[in-house]
């Protein structure tokens, strides 16, 4: 080599280097052999694959679809659910009333306070009470459970003295026989051809079975996921939705109930939801839907995805930020100089031509090499099976990658704060350093959980806040549609989980930008991390090395 180049390899970089480097793999070297490091490491990883074994487990079957609105049920078990009854008009409670079977259509009534009391004729009668006079009677007339049909095994001979509702009565639901072959009926339904003196103070309608016709029933799971949810992104437009199976607009139904609003949002449009903007302009605050109108959505798309995104992060914040990310600094960055100056061997290192703040850099260097790289390991592991297990017809979710990856890496940034305040606390005070790293560690803890339950004011002092501030930034980036997710979710009934562990991130000066958010988290969790080795380095540079 000539000289030019031999003066190249030996400049201060290539200097700094070869010092990096050996001070660093002595680092990683201790950590490797020390039963410590393999304990920490060997727990980290059973609670990952514990947590893992419970995500395959939870949808292993898959994530089935619910019926949300209730329509699919038959509850009569008459081969015809209640969704298609209620377009027919017939009852699901009774076996006998389905769609064709026919079904009561009322011609007309008496009042409690009408003056005419008598109508004759050949109907179907209901809630009559006074006294029939029959031509015939349908014996075997049977109407829903709730009707109140005549029992005609159990009437009764009426008492011989006096008038019904003047002498005497007979209880609700119930009916009586007159000698002269008359019903005396309080509150009861039958078919027949007759004249009814309806009694003072009370009612009765009547009206005729529509004639029988063959329909075919349909399957339960037609009326499972048949109403998504229908938005077209359009932020602007407040009126959104629409009735996809017809249960609100009711266009061709046999059916239309006197009580039933199309409007009960009351913005005056039928069938419609409004998605009402917040002052901003832009952030959807409420959803507020008319009765019947994206009241089925398909839980596979929207509550199976979100319970996987739940997971996601649950385990994100919880096992790598709150757990992983402060008990291992806490047991293999405290005592990285501590223990090189208690067991005599920082005379020999320092004695290289090395600076004192270097030899702190270092030092975390390889102990950030050796946690953060397991840390990516296990996010690259959790990575790989959620993003092929996960839901959707996708052979694999290239968006939980990229999101597993931004875990391990704000996983990577709280690690390496931690060691440098660790560390550093190790150096202020060898000998009760231990006692007030544990009691930071319990506050980080504390603070995480805060944080977890919405707090933004006190936490900001603390480590975990921002690297889950980081964590809540990254859904957005990566999956920038949760936060519409779990509205919808909340309007509609729906429980995904996501709103137990992911808040939107606060610290956006004002734009919700999620992008802002986790840059300014970045620049304070490397902040406390300089900060820290700065002041680690103070203090190490001005103790005396016994």
């Amino acid at each position: 080599m000539d000289r030019q180049g031999r003066d190249l390899a030996q400049t201060v970089w290539t200097r700094l280097d070869r010092k990096a480097g050996a001070i660093t793999e002595l680092t990683i070297r201790q950590l490797r052999h020390r039963m410590s490091t393999w304990v920490v490491l060997g727990v980290g990883t059973l609670l990952i694959l514990m947590l893992l074994a419970f995500y395959v487990d939870s949808v292993r079957d898959g994530f089935k679809p619910i019926d949300n609105d209730g329509d699919s049920v038959d509850n009569d078990e008459d081969g015809y659910p209640f969704g298609q009854e209620r377009r027919y008009g017939t009852s699901d409670w009774n076996p006998r009333e389905y769609p064709g079977s026919g079904y009561y259509v009322q011609d007309g009534e008496i009042s409690w306070n009408d003056d005419a009391r008598v109508h004759s004729g050949n109907h179907t009668w209901r809630g009559a009470t006074g006294i029939f006079t029959p031509v015939w009677l349908d014996s075997s007339y049977e109407g829903d459970r709730w009707s109140g049909i005549i029992d005609y095994d159990s009437i009764e001979v009426c008492p011989d003295e006096g008038d019904f509702a003047t002498d005497w009565w007979i209880e609700w639901g119930t009916a009586c026989s007159e000698e002269n072959g008359d019903l005396v009926v309080h509150s009861l339904e039958f078919r027949g051809e007759g004249r009814l003196e309806v009694t003072e103070d009370w009612g009765a309608e009547w009206g005729h079975i529509t004639d029988v016709y063959d329909v075919e029933p349909q399957p339960a799971s037609d009326f499972i996921d048949e109403d998504d949810i229908d938005w077209d992104g359009n932020i602007l437009r407040e009126s959104q939705g629409y009735d996809d199976d017809g249960d609100c607009r009711r266009v061709g139904w046999l059916s239309d109930d006197f009580w039933f609003e199309k409007d009960t949002n009351r913005n005056n449009i039928d069938c419609d939801v409004r998605w009402i903007l917040g002052s901003d302009g832009e952030t959807i605050v409420f959803i507020q839907a008319d009765e019947y109108v994206d009241e089925d959505p398909d839980d596979v798309r929207l509550a199976g995805e979100g319970i996987h995104r739940g997971f996601i992060i649950g385990t994100a914040k919880i096992a790598f930020i709150m757990i992983l990310s402060i008990f291992l600094p806490l047991f293999l960055a405290l005592g990285l100089v501590r223990d090189e100056t208690e067991n005599g061997t920082l005379h020999y290192l320092l004695s290289k031509p090395i600076h004192r703040g270097e030899f702190i850099t270092y030092r975390l260097l390889g102990y950030v090499i050796v946690a953060g790289g397991f840390v990516m390991a296990l996010a690259m592991i959790m990575a790989l099976v959620t993003s092929l297990m996960g839901p959707g017809d996708s052979l694999i979710r290239l968006r939980d990658i990229a999101m597993w990856m931004g875990i391990g890496f704000a996983t990577v940034l709280a690690l390496t704060a931690y060691g440098a305040i660790f560390n550093t606390l190790g150096l202020v005070s060898s000998k009760y350093g231990v006692y007030i790293a544990l009691i930071v560690g319990v506050y980080e803890f504390i603070m995480a959980v805060l944080t977890l339950f919405g707090a933004s004011l006190v936490p900001v002092l603390s480590v975990s806040h921002w690297t889950l501030q980081l964590v809540d930034s990254l859904v957005l980036i990566i999956w920038p549609d949760t936060l519409m997710m779990e509205l919808q979710a909340n309007a509609f009934g729906l429980s995904t989980g996501i709103d137990l562990f992911w808040n939107p991130p606060i610290h956006t000066l004002g734009t919700d930008n999620p992008f802002i958010s986790a840059i300014i988290s970045v620049v304070v969790l490397i902040f406390i991390t300089v900060f820290m080795i700065w002041f680690g380095q103070r203090q190490f540079s001005r103790s005396e090395i016994m």
